[in-house]
């Protein structure tokens, strides 16, 4: 059988669902029609061969057309979850707090598109979310990071 032109399923947690459904609709209601406005204004114009406005809101329309498409694509095939119901072990979804270095973290674990370290939202694709996914409170993960080998202590799980 032939996979090439089978669907991808994307996980993503149902809040980020509606942030991505959200930045779509974003997207094509209000920043695509501006974006067509300004082009057809710098068309106007006349001689488009030195128009660099006209130039410029080309190529942003290609890269919004192309974040659309990509949007579009990853909602239609989002699967949402929702944790596992038995709260005993990690996967997309669920609260992991971790000990490293004698220090707590806590960690979401999410879907490739919602990631974001920052708000300490990790996919669970990634280094960490892969060595995580499936193991329970009370067990060790070991991962390669830049600095060298990181333990990690699962203390509990939501």
């Amino acid at each position: 059988m032939d996979n090439t032109n089978a669907t991808k399923l994307v996980e993503v947690t149902s809040e980020g669902f509606n942030a991505l459904k959200k930045e779509l609709d974003e997207l094509v209601e209000v920043k695509r029609p501006r974006l067509i406005e300004r082009l057809a204004f710098a068309t106007s114009q006349g001689d488009l061969t030195e128009n660099s406005d006209y130039t410029n809101a080309k190529e942003e329309l290609e890269f919004l057309d192309g974040r659309i498409s990509e949007l579009e694509d990853v909602v239609k095939n989002a699967k949402i979850v929702k944790g596992n119901g038995k709260k005993n072990e990690i996967q997309v979804g669920t609260k992991v707090t971790l000990k490293v270095n004698d220090q707590k973290i806590v960690y979401n674990i999410v879907g490739e598109w919602e990631a974001d370290p920052m708000e300490k939202k990790i996919s669970h694709t990634s280094p960490l979310g892969k060595a995580l996914v499936g193991k329970k409170i009370g067990d060790d993960v070991e991962v390669e990071a830049p600095a060298g080998k990181v333990l990690y202590e699962i203390l509990a799980i939501e």
